[in-house]
């Protein structure tokens, strides 16, 4: 669960782009030149077009272009922590559904603002939910136990407003960011991964309205959480716990949280070794898939705890 990133265009990626794919078009300046003029200008650029890419190549951080269909290099070559972006490890490819669950299925996600190529990303370490560690405050139990008791009003949903969910959740506004992450391509590849199967929407509904939820990826019982939003307060916050009682039914250990927030952490989130979280979900996801249907029963997974 993310929030916009910026990626200034100085960065290595941007110059790796502009090096690779240089193209020369002719000036006025360059029409009127003399022959030797013209000849010294070309070996010039020629050399400075060579210089740039070595130094690129002897540069610790070179950010590999992915083109459409490539497989993603290993999670290990990811920019570290004192990088200028840490966790980035790869910008192109596409947005496909066997491109997302390639991606999920190997710890990497895409994450990048308008203006930007598809960044993909692997952090270490990596911030996720063990939900035997979800902490319900108090003022959020007794919420949750009025939400639960009024079943004529309120009730919880899965799947049943994947596009509407993740439309609010591109539009909510964020603390400290002026923009979305999801772009209508990611509207766009999220539903057809959502046609698929492997992603769905936990749905906060009051009175028939649909008042705050979140979306996710799941591939068998690994987890993925992406965004959430709230028209109502806590309505996202019940929208989570609901994720959690379902994950407890069912057996799945922990939730994907992407990177650390301060929201997160108080609700029990925590970081963890990239490596950990990689061995859990190469043996999560070849579970058979989960059937997405919430039961007010599974509320007693964390109000009876």
């Amino acid at each position: 669960m993310v929030g916009a990133k910026g990626f200034e265009p100085s960065t290595l990626w941007s110059q790796t782009r502009c090096a690779t794919r240089l193209r020369y078009a002719p000036t006025a300046s360059i029409l009127t030149a003399s022959a030797a003029s013209l000849f010294r200008i070309v070996i010039y650029l020629r050399l400075k077009l060579r210089y740039n890419v070595f130094l690129m190549s002897k540069s610790p951080l070179s950010l590999p272009w992915l083109e459409p269909g490539n497989p993603f290099p290993p999670v290990e070559r990811a920019w570290d922590a004192q990088s200028e972006a840490p966790g980035l490890l790869a910008a192109g490819g596409d947005l496909t559904v066997d491109t997302l669950r390639n991606a999920y299925g190997s710890g990497i996600f895409p994450w990048f603002s308008d203006g930007q190529p598809n960044l993909w990303w692997s952090p270490d370490p990596r911030m996720v939910l063990q939900v035997a560690n979800f902490r319900l405050h108090r003022s959020l139990r007794k919420r949750l136990q009025r939400f639960r008791g009024d079943a004529a009003r309120c009730e919880v949903r899965f799947d049943t407003a994947f596009a509407s969910v993740i439309s609010a959740c591109s539009s909510a506004p964020r603390h400290g960011q002026s923009g979305t992450w999801i772009l209508p391509p990611m509207v766009q590849a999220y539903g057809k991964l959502h046609a698929a199967g492997n992603a769905h929407s936990v749905e906060t509904w009051v009175d028939g309205e649909l008042v705050g939820g979140l979306y996710c990826v799941a591939l068998g019982r690994a987890v993925f959480g992406e965004s959430m939003f709230a028209r109502v307060p806590d309505a996202s916050k019940i929208a989570l716990a609901a994720l959690v009682a379902f994950c407890r039914h069912h057996g799945v250990a922990l939730i994907d949280c992407q990177q650390n927030t301060a929201h997160l952490a108080s609700m029990g989130a925590g970081e963890i070794p990239r490596a950990d979280f990689l061995q859990h979900i190469r043996h999560a996801q070849w579970h058979a898939a989960l059937q997405w249907r919430f039961s007010p029963l599974y509320w007693n997974h964390i109000l009876s705890a």
